[in-house]
């Protein structure tokens, strides 16, 4: 019976969500993607960290340094301790408008760019997530399936929800909510 949707993210990102160094996330879509771009399936899922594609030069500065001391899980294993739910989404087609977003992010701005224009088609989807930790990471084995440019998979282990903790809390959660609203406008998804 498969278990559990997770969605792949470099392990720097789920570290800067882990710690409430950011809440949002930042996607276009990938090669295995459907139509080649990036769709919410999930509105909650757990973050599946991985070092697919993470390069330390699509980072700012102080993300770079951290990146060496990031712990992974030992080989062939995935450590699986962050869930999160999407509050609010937005497409933004104005880069002036992300550019206003990057002290809420550790992407450096070459990075967005490059997405933004990504197959001549410039637009970036933003998702507020509510980020919540596991009472302890649960290690599971990499599959092959789940390997590749891919955003969802669908874990075969059943993880519980039980016992999480937001990380970041309430109050300062709903002001950052407001201050993407300021900045972006309305969520496509309210």
């Amino acid at each position: 019976m498969p278990g559990t949707t997770a969605l792949k993210e470099w392990s720097v990102i789920c570290s800067a969500l882990a710690t409430g160094r950011q809440s949002i996330l930042l996607r276009k879509g990938g090669i295995r993607e459907k139509r080649g771009e990036f769709v919410v399936e999930h509105p909650h899922f757990f973050l599946y960290p991985t070092a697919f594609h993470q390069d330390p030069e699509q980072l700012i500065p102080e993300a770079r340094t951290g990146l060496e001391t990031l712990e992974g899980a030992p080989n062939g294993q995935i450590s699986i301790g962050l869930y999160a739910e999407v509050v609010a989404l937005w497409r933004v087609e104005n880069l002036e408008q992300l550019k206003a977003l990057s002290p809420l992010h550790i992407l450096a701005w070459k990075t967005i760019e490059s997405r933004f224009h990504y197959k001549n088609n410039p637009w970036l989807e933003v998702l507020l997530v509510r980020v919540f930790h596991l009472p302890s990471p649960m290690m599971i084995s990499e599959l092959p399936q789940y390997a590749g440019c891919r955003s969802w998979v669908a874990l075969h282990e059943e993880i519980s929800r039980e016992g999480t903790t937001p990380v970041i809390e309430d109050t300062a959660f709903q002001q950052l909510h407001q201050q993407l609203e300021t900045r972006l406008g309305r969520s496509g998804n309210e």
